[in-house]
């Protein structure tokens, strides 16, 4: 009998009638003795079922080569979506930035904005210079799957001459996800004052989404000039940016936020009064200390545990 994992049993069933044959077939290439396994899901690409190419789409992620990216790039325009995206996330597991010739090539040309966004992701994190100028320039896209992808680029770039054109995203983009990548990319930002003005009008945005990611992003850039816009956020109607907020007052070490914070241990919410307790221990405030005694009699058990810690670096 022969062995379902044996190169001759794998070549018969990738020539089967059966699509569904093949497809098992397939799968089964990263199990077999079968040699240039790559060449085999390249072939598979090409199959007539779009099943069997999307399968073969997702077992290319594990290959890093001029060829397989061709392949992968290749089938971002299929007519099926369930290729089109297995090939998107392939692409964007590739960690060679030798890998982005490809990519960079056919972005010159793609069409499509399912494939110019994929093109982006998968150089994201490739971090190629080259392409800082498509990525900037995309930004104008019509289409929000593109610009976001764009957005993703330019923030691992992290070139300060995109600054202003990422802050216009996040102060006016029609799309909420778009600004709200933004914000977190202005994250980058050496001089915090070039981009803390568009920070503060992220924290008035109508998206909850984008003041969340606003008030963490602005104690990355540890924006002591927006203290007094994150105490105004600890009245968010949203707790998940009132806690995004109380971590950012903890790392600038802000004392005039403290009534601010002490409301906030009190909070139906235990992740915002987990987060505040921590909060309250990093600013160093003295003044702190009775209500973080009250909240030792917290009824959540890591409330109470991070009061403890937070009574410790105070009494240091």
């Amino acid at each position: 009998m022969i062995s379902a994992t044996h190169p001759a049993d794998i070549q018969s069933r990738l020539a089967s009638t059966d699509p569904e044959v093949r497809r098992i077939a397939v799968m089964g290439l990263l199990d077999s003795d079968e040699d240039d396994i790559d060449q085999y899901l390249l072939d598979a690409l090409k199959d007539a079922d779009a099943k069997v190419r999307a399968e073969a789409a997702r077992l290319l992620e594990g290959y890093e080569t001029a060829e397989v990216v061709e392949g992968l790039i290749g089938v971002l325009d299929d007519e099926s979506e369930e290729v089109r995206e297995a090939a998107a996330v392939s692409l964007s597991e590739l960690k060679d930035a030798a890998m982005g010739d490809g990519l960079l090539a056919a972005l010159s040309t793609a069409s499509p904005a399912f494939m110019q966004a994929a093109l982006f992701r998968a150089l994201r994190e490739l971090r190629r210079p080259e392409a800082f100028t498509p990525a900037r320039a995309a930004l104008l896209s019509d289409e929000t799957g593109v610009r976001c992808a764009a957005l993703g680029v330019l923030g691992y770039l992290k070139n300060p001459e995109a600054l202003p054109d990422i802050a216009r995203v996040a102060g006016s983009d029609a799309d909420e996800e778009a600004r709200r990548i933004a914000v977190g990319a202005l994250g980058f930002a050496t001089e915090p004052e070039a981009v803390v003005p568009a920070m503060k009008r992220a924290l008035m945005d109508t998206s909850w989404q984008v003041r969340e990611e606003a008030a963490a992003t602005l104690g990355k850039l540890l924006a002591t000039d927006a203290i007094g816009d994150l105490i105004a956020a600890m009245a968010d109607p949203y707790w998940q940016v009132r806690l995004k907020a109380a971590r950012s007052l903890g790392r600038l070490k802000a004392k005039s936020a403290l009534p601010a914070l002490i409301d906030a241990l009190g909070h139906e919410m235990s992740n915002l009064r987990k987060e505040a307790a921590v909060a309250l221990g990093e600013v160093g405030d003295v003044a702190a200390i009775p209500a973080l005694e009250n909240a030792l009699d917290d009824s959540d058990p890591d409330v109470r545990k991070l009061a403890r810690l937070a009574l410790t670096q105070l009494s240091k």
